[in-house]
């Protein structure tokens, strides 16, 4: 099988470079040999690349500017995943994508499903949903996987700032009106793994949520990479409207993955089992369980 990989230096993507290897030939590129934001681009290396499986780890993903930027968000995260849909649709190839849980406006007291109306509240999650629908609506064969609070030890992300900024500052004011799942990106990559191997041949599609199990606040979330790493930086929870920010960010996040787990055996590691590893280990192996 041939695997075209985009945006292989991302979290998400560096691990998949690894997992999906075993799948076929890999070809993975990074924004200077496929840019999202370059229609052209992507179809002349779709077309180039025939690849029998697209997996799109590349996203705009940056939820403060894309507030002063929804155009250029909508363009990777909405438009681009509409063209590789169509090119995959032709190719007859199938296409992983992966999404968020900022596609709902948080308000639900309760674990979002899959069946659950979305509702954007920020550019980013706007842009995001496009993306889902417009993969939905192509024809093409699809897995469309939504994720929350990925984390790794690669790029820019919420562990990597903390862990900082617990050695620049004598105290850390984190929100704690917010909740939702830490997913280590390595469990992304190897859950994706074992369902693009279903997927291939055809008995997997459709759209799932595929997070780490259990749920937190960004202030637990915070006060247990400390923990872990054995950092005394105190922790002091605030309220989301003592925190500067001009991004809406939804209260709730938390995503049920149990459909994924009962139709397909799939769970993910609690998600303090997985930072334990992510952290203990620098990034080594905890593994999505079947």
């Amino acid at each position: 099988m041939k695997i075209l990989l985009i945006g292989k230096n991302g979290q998400v993507g560096w691990e998949l470079a690894r997992v999906l290897s075993p799948l076929g030939e890999v070809m993975a590129l990074d924004r200077t040999a496929l840019d999202l934001a370059v229609p052209d681009q992507i179809v002349s290396r779709v077309r180039s690349l025939r690849p029998d499986l697209i997996v799109n780890a590349a996203a705009y993903t940056d939820v403060e500017r894309a507030e002063s930027e929804p155009g250029v968000a909508m363009q990777v995260n909405g438009v681009a995943p509409a063209i590789l849909a169509e090119e995959g649709r032709r190719l007859g190839a199938l296409l992983i994508h992966y999404s968020t849980d900022y596609v709902f406006d948080g308000t639900k007291p309760t674990p979002y499903v899959e069946t659950d109306l979305p509702n954007p509240i920020n550019s980013y999650g706007r842009s995001k949903l496009e993306g889902e629908r417009a993969i939905q609506a192509s024809g093409c064969r699809h897995l469309v996987l939504r994720t929350s609070w990925v984390y790794g030890t690669r790029g820019r992300n919420f562990l990597l700032t903390i862990l900082r900024r617990a050695r620049e500052l004598p105290e850390l004011k984190i929100v704690d009106d917010q909740i939702g799942t830490p997913t280590w990106c390595r469990d992304v990559a190897t859950g994706t793994a074992q369902l693009a191997r279903v997927a291939a041949v055809g008995k997997l599609e459709g759209l799932y949520h595929l997070t780490s199990a259990g749920a937190t606040s960004w202030c637990g979330f915070a006060r247990e990479i400390l923990r872990t790493s054995g950092i005394p930086t105190p922790v002091r929870a605030i309220a989301t409207k003592d925190h500067v920010s001009r991004v809406k960010r939804p209260a709730n996040s938390i995503l049920s993955s149990a459909t994924i787990a009962t139709r397909w055996n799939l769970l993910l590691p609690p998600w303090q089992t997985s930072l334990e590893f992510c952290l203990r280990e620098g990034g080594g192996s905890a593994s999505a369980r079947r």
